[in-house]
């Protein structure tokens, strides 16, 4: 058994308490052996310094496009329609798979250097994105995006079939960190009968699933007009309201719905930036969180944040959800702590977001040091309302060091860089 030992710095227990003490890994299993004083963790092989740092769980982005780095900047400042119509859509369709890959890999850098040890990814060429995952050591549960509108039924029925395919192929990947999902892109973007038919071949299979649900109104009225229900009750009739299974944003919820998502334990990925950077809205979290809806936390594409700094994302959140409920104490900072770490992780059924023996050794060592984090009255109130991603020191997942003292160790920085930047040109291009 190899070991690796964070000592000398600050713990952020499961209950949100910070205390001094050191974390003990076994990087053979990839789990934590130990958390305590310093005094009663054994010696290890290696050591990290957390000196003057918080340890905490490695935040989980529990809703992202990664590839679409390649378009941050591409297209601001237009409502959702128009921007996917006119922007999005025409340069994605142009993508190759080593565009993909190369947008991968500088969201999963960006990830890596700001404290982020697991994502969920949404798009098309997953066996790029697994294949990235693999080499840079982050955790995933990907799935193949699927749309219907527009295409013929041969081509629905391909890309169903592509989403199922990658959800066997790839299936505990990458040494069991990558997990899979069914990724219908929305209620309002694949056709019923196609969701009933491969919905339930999923269940078959065990398959999870995970979809943009409730985004905007315009993905509400017509389901409610058409059908006289709400597009969560539609969801359940389709059977895609389990335990398992996971939507993003939920910004246009009623009461109905959020009694329907915390019965099934469905989860809510919560993506503030996007939500009101494309004026979506603002989703009811304190309200689903009073009613025990299990809520993560992601930054969708970057394309629509435009970054994948998660410690933003989490002052996104509690700023706007206490400009939504109209309360200064609604989500407060112990809720999106727990959001963007435990919560995020369960959603994406990851045995993460949590410093305690026999979790996931998935962590972000956090530099306290700067004149931002000074004075330490309450350091959970840091990681929301101060902290920034530049502030991780180290990234460990699974066990690995990813991180150590700024360096990305399980990627070239630069090469990625300039490779991304290239594609992104030509693509650009291509699709002008």
């Amino acid at each position: 058994m190899t070991t690796l030992r964070i000592a000398d710095g600050k713990v952020l227990r499961p209950d949100l308490t910070v205390e001094d003490g050191d974390v003990l890994v076994d990087q053979d299993e990839g789990t934590i052996l130990a958390v305590g004083d310093p005094d009663d963790v054994p010696e290890a092989d290696d050591t990290l310094d957390a000196a003057d740092s918080l340890v905490m769980p490695g935040l989980v982005n529990a809703h992202t496009h990664a590839a679409m780095t390649l378009l941050r900047g591409y297209a601001d400042d237009k409502e959702l329609g128009a921007w996917l119509r006119e922007d999005i859509w025409p340069v994605e369709a142009e993508f190759t798979t080593e565009d993909v890959r190369a947008g991968t890999e500088l969201g999963l850098l960006e990830m890596i250097r700001s404290g982020t040890t697991a994502f969920a990814d949404m798009y098309f060429h997953e066996g790029e994105v697994v294949e990235a995952v693999a080499d840079a050591g982050l955790r995933a549960r990907v799935g193949h995006g699927v749309v219907t509108v527009g295409k013929d039924e041969d081509g629905a029925h391909e890309d169903l079939e592509t989403s199922l395919e990658v959800a066997r192929e790839f299936d505990g990947a990458a040494g069991g960190r990558v997990k899979t999902a069914f990724m219908p892109h929305s209620l309002t973007t694949v056709g019923e009968e196609y969701l009933r038919e491969y919905v339930s071949q999923a269940r078959e299979e065990g398959i999870p699933v995970h979809y943009h649900a409730n985004e905007t109104r315009d993905e509400v009225e017509p389901i409610v007009g058409e059908r006289d229900e709400r597009p969560l009750e539609y969801a359940r009739d389709l059977d895609m309201a389990r335990g398992d299974d996971f939507v993003a944003h939920g910004v246009h919820t009623d009461e109905t719905e959020i009694g329907l998502l915390a019965e099934t334990g469905t989860a809510v990925v919560h993506c503030p930036a996007s939500n009101m950077k494309l004026a979506s809205g603002i989703a009811p979290v304190q309200r689903m969180l009073d009613a025990g809806v299990a809520v993560g936390l992601g930054t969708d594409g970057t394309a629509s944040n435009n970054d994948l700094d998660m410690f933003d994302e989490m002052r996104d959140a509690a700023m706007v959800g206490k400009l939504g409920a109209d309360d200064a104490s609604a989500v407060p900072a112990e809720s999106v702590v727990e959001m963007a770490t435990r919560g995020s992780a369960a959603a994406l059924g990851f045995d993460s977001g949590r410093i305690e023996e026999g979790a996931n050794a998935d962590l972000a060592v956090v530099d306290l040091s700067g004149p931002h984090l000074t004075p330490h009255h309450d350091l959970v109130s840091h990681l929301v309302y101060a902290a920034r991603g530049s502030d991780v020191r180290h990234t460990v997942c699974d066990g690995q060091v990813l991180m150590a003292d700024r360096e990305v160790l399980t990627m070239d920085a630069d090469a990625v860089c300039a490779r991304a930047e290239k594609r992104a040109a030509a693509a650009v291009e291509r699709a002008e």
